[in-house]
């Protein structure tokens, strides 16, 4: 009350002052009220700025990529362009069990529009990006451009939001409502997604796996997608007044990434509960392999899970093992049936024993020795600190130390060894990390996530053990394995599905792309601040002190690695949905490196023929034959029915020009090979000497109608041993796309002392050899008292 009293004088003195101003020069009064309007409407303009920046920083202004979802071209049928299945010549049709016709249908089961966040990153226009890829866009290319006979979409889960994910469902039931008959569309669209797991460790680290759906209808489709995490770097994204300022700065796709970093970033995660009862808006994540089957057979929806990227060293932590995969329910059968082997980040097939990292007694981390066909990180890093640490003076013996000291902490810093040397430039690294011998392989290689590796084990868990010279077949316990079926695909981010037709770095993930110099909101984003080259390494703990979140990436050297996709075929008994999908189901299935190769390959028995994919059961050799046809030459440009049903500037945007344009002359295929692979036995028994690749070579004529070869295995009745067989088959050489991926130049014993990476701007092509890989048949030993005609199926 004392207070209050207090107040009321003075209040009342400020009034009376106020009126008495007024009164006797009413000008200072004006005066006054005009300087205190003009500072009230400064502060209303302050704060509406900030609400301003904020409604931009959280994309009130942005579009979300997946608004553009309806198809904007007809079927081909409509232009009379329904013929892009591959029939082959009359002797090679396919006389394979249950597939009469031999027809062969390719498509693209691995899509990515800019709905995923790194397709959106990539795809900025400050990246030289084109901008927005759109679920549109990937029906139209697939159909007009690369004429599939099919083709999925796999948008990251972990960044797909619910709006897009109504709308890519929405896309995939218009493609296919404008591909005309049922029962022979021009082209089936499949929904899907990725499961994209990455861990920090080999412990916790099971890879990317795509997941494809049978229907598109009601009640076929989950109400949401299963992620692995809760949005990885996008769901990290900069302040909202960051944001803000980007998009006011830079305007147009700013304002979109605004809105892709608050969407992503602002979702909630679903509680760990019965899928069908939680809310369709919320994140749901399985957090291993497991928890996906798990997931997905509570959804009950008919979908096959196919892993890919499985050698990719840019996300696989170094010691990384695919045989934990077999155990704890981490591997499903019915669900896990084709592997990639090849896409637009390059091959997952082949196996070779050496090692990025080693482990000694006790389990520490140890850097393997270099050798003839792989050098690897660690010792790089050793290499590039002693050379600083003799060119600025330093003794033998000290820069000893510190190359010891680098190649420790490369061991240390897993899946990113080059941030532990300051300064140092992707031609410093020189080929360290990669597989020297092996064909357009994937980024830092790692031989123990290869087709052949994986197809070599066994897991003894579940069995009874067995002596080492005793045969678990023929004892009736069957160690747990892998056996799947093999696909290729383009892993494409510019929902470009089907984009190894012709070899244009643009139909690669490299397109022209730069990354922004660091300093920018999106620079800072991708790159780091700028380091001197010292003479000493630094600890994976030190640079994080600097570093983060995609920064740890290598991308300078992986431009070298990015090439034109591959594509899945399907030996198929019609065009529709349902004998496409009986195919896959089946693995009748194969892949190729881009070109339209035929495929066949069956195991004879009498009378029957076994197709790829199957599994057999027989005591007698197996007998096999292979038939591959070159694909067709292609023509420069596109057909006026592609421009017909496009439109010009349609046609310029997703195709740039360049269509499947087949001419009248194949090329030829040069050689056949058999892979033989016996898988494990016994729990230690060492992967590479189980793997005979090639086994068996066959020279082809040149001879545009193809290629043919049989044989047998002697071998199989004496050693009594399950064995699995593939067919791998190469066209001639022709330019591609970083056929030469760094370009070493050798000297003396030295593999590589100097590097010649691909540059933006540039086509970087050298010969490479297209070729296809047909799915293993996989036949067990069983003795001839237990089977009936020689082979069971």
């Amino acid at each position: 009350m004392g207070q209050a009293a207090k107040r009321e004088p003075a209040q009342h003195r400020l009034r009376l002052c106020w009126t008495e101003r007024a009164a006797h020069k009413p000008w200072e009064g004006i005066d006054i009220l005009y300087r205190r309007t003009l500072s009230f409407l400064f502060l209303g303009l302050i704060g509406a700025a900030v609400a301003g920046v904020g409604l931009v920083g959280r994309g009130f202004f942005g579009h979300s990529d997946s608004e553009i979802f309806a198809p904007r071209a007809p079927s081909r049928s409509a232009n009379g362009n329904n013929a892009s299945s591959a029939y082959p010549p009359k002797d090679f049709r396919s006389k394979s069990t249950g597939n009469p016709e031999g027809q062969i249908l390719f498509g693209d089961l691995h899509v990515h529009t800019t709905i995923s966040f790194d397709a959106f990153m990539l795809n900025l226009p400050l990246m030289g990006g084109e901008g927005a890829h759109t679920p549109a866009d990937a029906c139209d290319f697939a159909r007009h451009c690369a004429a599939l006979d099919f083709y999925s979409l796999n948008d990251h889960a972990s960044n797909i939001d619910p709006d897009d994910w109504r709308r890519s469902l929405e896309s995939i039931r218009q493609c296919n409502a404008l591909a005309g008959s049922e029962d022979a569309p021009d082209m089936v669209a499949f929904m899907g997604w990725e499961w994209t797991q990455a861990g920090l460790s080999p412990e916790d680290h099971y890879g990317h796996k795509n997941v494809v759906l049978a229907g598109d209808g009601e009640g076929q489709v989950p109400s949401r997608p299963i992620a692995a995490t809760a949005g990885g770097v996008a769901a990290h994204p900069p302040s909202v007044w960051a944001r803000g300022a980007l998009a006011l700065q830079s305007g147009g796709r700013m304002h979109d990434l605004a809105r892709r970093w608050t969407r992503i970033s602002g979702m909630e995660i679903c509680e760990d509960d019965h899928v069908r009862s939680l809310p369709d808006d919320c994140r749901e994540i399985a957090a291993t392999p497991a928890d996906l089957f798990r997931k997905l057979d509570e959804w009950g929806h008919d979908s096959i899970v196919i892993p890919h990227g499985t050698t990719w060293g840019i996300y696989t932590p170094p010691g990384s093992d695919w045989k934990k995969q077999l155990a704890d329910a981490n591997h499903d059968p019915e669900r896990q049936t084709l592997l990639e082997v090849y896409s637009g980040h390059g091959q997952n097939e082949v196996y070779r024993d050496w090692r990025s990292v080693k482990y000694a007694e006790g389990g520490a981390k140890v850097c393997p020795e270099a050798q003839s066909d792989y050098l690897p990180l660690c010792q790089r890093a050793g290499e590039i600190v002693r050379a600083r640490c003799l060119a600025v003076g330093e003794s033998p013996s000290e820069c000893n130390f510190r190359a010891e000291e680098a190649e420790r902490y490369a061991v240390e810093a897993g899946i990113s060894p080059q941030v532990t040397v300051p300064g140092a430039t992707g031609e410093d690294w020189l080929d360290a990390g990669q597989c020297r011998d092996c064909q357009q392989p994937a980024f830092k290689y790692r031989p123990t996530g290869s087709a052949q590796y994986i197809a070599a084990l066994s897991d003894f868990s579940d069995i009874a053990e067995t002596s080492d010279d005793e045969n678990d077949s023929a004892l009736g316990q069957k160690p747990k394995r892998f056996r799947m079926g093999f696909i290729a695909s383009s892993d494409i981010h510019t929902a470009r599905a089907g984009s190894g037709y012709k070899e244009f770095r643009f139909m690669t993930d490299a397109g022209q792309r730069k990354v922004p110099e660091q300093g920018g909101i999106v620079g800072s984003f991708l790159r780091g601040p700028k380091d001197d080259p010292i003479a000493q390494a630094r600890s994976i703990v030190e640079a994080k002190k600097k570093l983060s979140g995609l920064q740890f990436f290598e991308t300078e050297r992986t431009q070298s690695f990015l090439y034109t996709g591959g594509l899945a075929a399907v030996h198929a008994s019609g065009r529709d949905r349902a004998s496409i999908w009986e195919a896959i189901k089946s693995k009748r299935v194969y892949g190729t490196s881009g070109p339209r190769i035929l495929l066949y390959f069956d195991l004879v028995a009498g009378l029957e023929r076994h197709p790829m994919g199957s599994e057999v059961e027989m005591a007698n050799p197996p007998r096999f034959e292979v038939r591959a046809v070159g694909s067709f030459d292609q023509l420069p440009g596109c057909a006026a029915e592609n421009a017909g049903a496009l439109g010009a500037e349609l046609l310029q945007r997703l195709c740039r020009g360049e269509c499947y344009n087949p001419g009248d002359t194949r090329r030829s295929i040069s050689r056949i090979e058999i892979v033989r692979i016996r898988p494990q036995s016994h729990p230690e028994e060492a992967v590479g000497a189980l793997i005979d690749d090639p086994w068996v070579r066959f020279e082809c004529p040149d001879d545009p109608n193809g290629c043919t070869a049989t044989f047998e295995d002697a071998e199989f009745d004496s050693v009594r041993r399950d064995t699995v067989y593939y067919a791998r088959v190469f066209e001639h050489p022709k330019p591609t796309v970083n056929g030469a991926m760094l370009a070493c130049r050798s000297e003396g014993d030295d593999a590589c002392v100097e590097t010649d990476p691909c540059q933006r701007g540039e086509e970087c092509l050298a010969p490479d050899e297209p070729r296809a890989w047909s799915s293993p048949i996989y036949v067990d030993y069983k003795p001839e008292s237990q089977t009936q005609n020689g082979a069971e199926s």
